[in-house]
């Protein structure tokens, strides 16, 4: 893991060259860092495993649901999105009950309630009650990942943030891969105690959720101050010291209320920015299934060939995250992923030959997930605190809209003209705009909201960039 020179590193940055500076790392930070790394950041994959599990296991359900309760693709669409409604109207308020509560007893809290509604999903006996359920999903799982987001901020500084996030957001094509064949086999219980299939899907990946939430309760701690039990106490006094003046750095140039970061218009069009990237994120992920059952396949074999963009997009996740750590870079990283992404979705809407589809769908696919870990490095680099806290939750709302929004759009179109393409070209569209807004804007607004200019790590590590190019 690469790290930035420590403030105990013993030497004066002023009489070392840039690229010695950029080279000489604290034994002391590596080791910390290390640990933090190793304790909490597989920990919450795993967690972000079964939160996305449950949240988009609908896709696979739908392949025997829809029939079973005589849904049409524009109301499995509406239903399908309702559980962002939930979550857009309960996130701000939930992520301000985290700051206010502490992380450890809300996102345990979040997780138990999730963990209810998800097996409670194999209940279900109508349209009306799926779209009750839905939505209360998403209610109960509002806060979670940008409490997760804002949860790091406490733990990792901000040159460290990008390749934490990209191996946290790995955990999305992972279940992809996992998670894929196993909703397609699980379909295959049909019949089993006198339930359908996809009854045993929402039942077996619903209960994980139950058992995870003591464990988070327990096994997490709010602040590294609190580490008493696996942080050395000089590793702990270097982590608060290096935190505690990353916060004042950014309140020297401007300190937000949370009223002021909720009315923020950067706030407002990182939002926007975030409502395309979920538009693309789920157009794919909630009809990935039907495109490609379409395609002549049984259920498991749907299953593995969906687990095949996932599969690529694992790699370019977490190496994109370490990339824009490295040039200390966050805007083009973020914007040319959601174009790529965008291109791809395209490209796959274009074509007609299974394979070449899903080589594009891959594209999208890794294009799209690349970019959420560089993304969300961008609000914390000029919000702390309670700010923080609320401006990251109003982000994740509004761009959530987008999940709500999209799964009935292209399903209403697929009702009208029979083919999936043309809702998934509208958002694919949409995505390579909204890219092109985010460098053009990002750009002129310069490192203003980046990584702390004037700090030694990073002019230390920009100037060696400039010397190795």
């Amino acid at each position: 893991m690469s790290s930035i020179p420590g403030q105990n590193s013993g030497r004066d940055p002023s009489s070392l060259g840039a690229a010695a500076v950029a080279a000489d790392r604290s034994g002391l930070e590596q080791d910390t860092m290390r640990r933090v790394t190793r304790h909490l950041v597989p920990f919450l994959m795993f967690c972000y495993f079964i939160n996305f599990l449950d949240r988009v296991n609908v896709g696979f359900a739908a392949l025997q649901m829809n029939g079973d309760l005589k849904l049409n693709s524009a109301a499995f669409g509406f239903g399908a999105g309702l559980f962002f409604v939930g979550y857009f109207i309960f996130e701000v308020p939930s992520n301000l009950m985290l700051y206010k509560f502490g992380a450890r007893r809300w996102i345990a809290r979040i997780i138990f309630t999730w963990g209810l509604c998800a097996t409670g999903m194999a209940f279900i006996q109508g349209e009306h009650s799926f779209y009750l359920v839905r939505f209360l999903l998403g209610a109960a799982e509002a806060g979670f990942q940008p409490g997760i987001f804002f949860f790091l901020t406490l733990w990792f500084p901000a040159a460290y943030r990008g390749r934490v996030l990209g191996m946290f957001f790995a955990a999305i094509p992972i279940s992809g891969m996992i998670g894929s064949p196993i909703s397609g086999m699980l379909l295959s219980l049909d019949g089993l105690a006198n339930l359908r299939g996809w009854q045993w899907l929402y039942l077996i990946e619903g209960v994980p959720a139950l058992l995870l939430a003591p464990v988070v309760a327990f096994y997490l701690q709010d602040r590294a101050s609190a580490a008493k039990k696996w942080l050395a106490a000089d590793q702990r006094e270097w982590l608060v010291a290096r935190l505690q003046t990353e916060q004042q750095q950014r309140e020297q140039k401007r300190t937000y209320s949370v009223l002021q970061a909720l009315t923020n218009p950067w706030v407002a069009f990182l939002g926007l920015i975030y409502f395309s990237n979920v538009c693309l994120n789920n157009g794919i992920s909630f009809f990935l299934p039907q495109i490609v059952k379409g395609f002549g396949m049984t259920n498991i074999q749907t299953g593995f060939v969906a687990a095949i963009p996932s599969a690529c997009a694992l790699i370019c996740v977490v190496w994109w995250g370490r990339r824009s750590d490295k040039h200390q870079e966050r805007y083009g990283h973020a914007a040319l992923a959601t174009f790529i992404g965008g291109a791809g979705l395209l490209l796959s809407v274009s074509i007609a030959d299974p394979t070449a589809r899903v080589a594009a769908l891959a594209l999208a696919v890794s294009g799209t997930l690349s970019f959420a870990p560089v993304f969300w490095t961008i609000a914390p680099s000029f919000l702390s605190g309670a700010a923080a806290a609320g401006g990251l939750a109003a982000i994740s709302a509004m761009g959530i809209l987008g999940g709500f929004l999209t799964p009935w759009f292209v399903g209403y179109l697929k009702d009208v003209t029979g083919d999936f393409r043309y809702g998934l070209g509208t958002v694919a569209v949409f995505g390579m705009i909204a890219g092109i807004a985010l460098y053009a804007f990002g750009r002129r607004k310069g490192s203003a909201i980046e990584l702390s200019s004037g700090s030694e790590t990073v002019m230390a590590i920009r100037e060696n960039n400039r010397r190795s190019a």
